[in-house]
């Protein structure tokens, strides 16, 4: 069906509302609606007052009219998803601390290059300065700025005088301070404020890791924490290190695993079936081990190594059945392309619906939002991910974005049918003792 002939069946079947001018049309593309479904092919998706209001194969009478003055975007060889959840970032990098300091035009430019560029509508900030965080979260909502939605941890919690060493320089050179509770009365004191002040998880480190020794949080500060979090209804995420970390977020309740590990100690079968019990869910952050290696100035095959064991817990997981979210650590690491994750995802031995549940319905389901976000169908968030290719055949075509959707409204778009606003791997760029 042309383009026109859409456009004409649209407006020519009224619905029983008005829609507006902020009604957004995407039509004769490739819909996955969830991971699931099968793909509709030449399918148009028309959005209105934040909400998908139809999902139609071309030669389908819609259900919902669009005005004469919505926007129609012509997806002809593109691929819709959901929008993308990255379920592991840090509002930490310069471009977004001390946002009271800074323009909306500044924090959507640094936000776009991190995130919404790479296809994100929501995010999960798993530590980073609340107030800061909730600064740019309120300017969002009031259209200051364009962003995704930000789940946040706020600050994170560690062992007593457990802030990481490799961190200490970023955070003095930026004026930052983390806290550091002196006792487990204290933590869970904290706990309580910061959900009050608006945090919508809570984050542990179980192992923190100083020079080549890890620093573990004794088992009653996280199991005090992590029951202080559940009371209020928070998930809580930890930061393992090592297997002794991973058994701390077993004992303690953690509900999300924030790395797989790379040392040399592989995960058992019992630890495997221990974590899918607990019904714990697992982000893998798989390139972040590769950026590691590389900082550290590595040999080639020492890299390779460290890269193929956090690989093999990833396979080991997922073959398991394990629930996986995707996660990558920007904000920390600063490889924003997300190319790379996704071809190590799939070496582990993911498929095409195995990684996107890990972008859509996985989060949306983890954290309680999945009656209306995490798939492409009416009456859902209108939050979508336009690719300019298909993720199905290629996996890297996740990285490939045209149009980045939030509530109906466009946050994102490329320059060119290409889907690159710049080469792949663009990096935001700060000065040296700026990078976390």
């Amino acid at each position: 069906m042309k383009r026109a002939q859409v456009i004409g069946l649209l407006l020519a079947i009224l619905a029983a509302s008005p829609v507006n001018a902020a009604d957004l049309v995407l039509t004769h593309a490739r819909v996955y609606p969830s991971p699931e479904a099968a793909p509709l092919e030449d399918a148009t998706v028309v959005l209105h007052d934040g909400r998908i209001a139809s999902v139609l194969q071309s030669n389908s009478n819609p259900g919902v009219a669009a005005s004469n003055s919505a926007q129609v975007l012509d997806c002809t060889g593109m691929s819709i998803t959901a929008g993308l959840w990255n379920s592991h970032v840090h509002i930490l990098p310069v471009q977004l601390l001390h946002a009271d300091e800074k323009t909306g035009a500044e924090l959507t430019r640094a936000l776009q290059a991190m995130l919404t560029r790479w296809g994100f509508t929501t995010v999960f900030d798993v530590a980073s300065i609340l107030a800061n965080t909730n600064n740019i979260r309120t300017r969002i909502a009031a259209g200051e700025i364009l962003g995704p939605r930000i789940l946040t941890t706020g600050e994170p919690f560690f062992p007593a005088h457990g802030v990481p060493s490799y961190v200490k320089g970023y955070l003095e050179h930026n004026r930052i301070t983390l806290p550091d509770d002196p006792t487990t009365a204290a933590a869970v004191q904290r706990v309580r404020r910061q959900v009050h002040d608006g945090a919508d998880g809570i984050k542990i480190f179980a192992g923190s890791i100083e020079g080549d020794d890890v620093l573990l949080m004794p088992l009653e500060r996280a199991q005090a924490i992590v029951a202080e979090a559940h009371h209020l209804n928070r998930l809580v995420f930890a930061h393992p290190s090592n297997l002794a970390g991973i058994q701390i977020a077993l004992d303690s309740g953690v509900d999300v695993l924030a790395h797989v590990t790379s040392d040399d100690r592989a995960w058992s079968a019992a630890l495997v079936d221990s974590m899918r019990a607990a019904n714990m869910a697992l982000i893998p952050t798989l390139s972040l081990f590769d950026v590691e290696e590389k900082k550290a100035g590595a040999s080639p095959e020492n890299e390779q190594k460290v890269v193929d064991r956090a690989v093999a817990r990833l396979h080991a997981y997922a073959a398991a059945g394990g629930d996986i979210l995707f996660g990558t650590d920007v904000g920390y690491i600063y490889q924003f392309d997300t190319t790379q994750e996704y071809t190590l995802m799939q070496s582990a031995g993911m498929n095409f619906p195995q990684i996107l549940a890990s972008l859509t319905t996985s989060p949306a389901r983890r954290f309680g939002v999945a009656d209306h976000s995490g798939r492409v169908a009416e009456r859902m968030d209108a939050d979508l991910t336009v690719l300019t290719g298909d993720p199905a055949t290629d996996i890297t075509a996740f990285a490939h974005v045209r149009y980045t959707i939030r509530a109906g409204k466009i946050i994102f778009q490329a320059l060119s049918r290409s889907g690159l606003r710049s080469s792949p791997g663009r990096r935001m760029r700060s000065p040296d003792k700026q990078q976390p």
